[in-house]
């Protein structure tokens, strides 16, 4: 008798079966991507979950404030443009036009934003931050023994001084990354 090929061995059907699951769940994602507000409630359904969880257990906190940083993190590469124009590594790149540069005077051709985390990307890995944060909650061993207030100050504190750090890059130059009180131009059909 031959030896079994090794294809057809017990992992090839779990080869299979890891690969058919993974594909349901990519086409999960494909569906949910035009639900941009339905996405966001959930997650935010899912967040206010796990707040209620560290308050009602009244433990977890390093788990909360490291989800807090996490979720900063996220959000200011939502905010920062793909090719940053203060970078002085960019330049070379950007005389030639291989790299997108954002308008910084007035006659210069509009370029759109392009965001250095997607609005998709940017939803898909914070709720499945806040539900990896929910699980631990479940385990002692997260339960890290803190003096919470110290870290609520220290977080709200780094979020103040990057957020004014992102400001103020975005004033100098010259880019909003939201839609919000942008100017449109529509085509008029009369």
């Amino acid at each position: 008798m031959d030896a079994p090929e090794p294809d057809q061995t017990p992992f090839a059907s779990v080869t299979a079966h890891t690969s058919k699951i993974q594909r349901h769940y990519q086409a999960l994602l494909d569906r949910s991507t035009p639900f941009v507000l339905y996405r966001w409630v959930g997650t935010g359904v899912a967040l206010l979950l796990f707040f209620l969880r560290i308050f009602v257990a009244q433990g977890w906190y390093i788990v909360a404030y490291a989800l807090g940083i996490y979720l900063l993190n996220l959000f200011l590469a939502f905010l920062q443009p793909k090719f940053d124009p203060s970078n002085d590594a960019l330049d070379n790149e950007m005389e030639d036009g291989s790299v997108g540069t954002l308008p910084t005077k007035q006659d210069e051709e509009f370029k759109p934003f392009i965001r250095r985390l997607p609005e998709f990307k940017f939803w898909y890995w914070a709720t499945r931050a806040v539900t990896i944060s929910f699980f631990c909650t479940f385990f002692e061993i997260f339960n890290v023994p803190v003096f919470w207030p110290v870290l609520v100050m220290y977080w709200l504190i780094l979020f103040v001084l990057t957020m004014r750090k992102q400001i103020q890059h975005m004033i100098k130059y010259r880019y909003v990354p939201f839609t919000v009180g942008k100017k449109s131009y529509r085509k008029d059909n009369s």
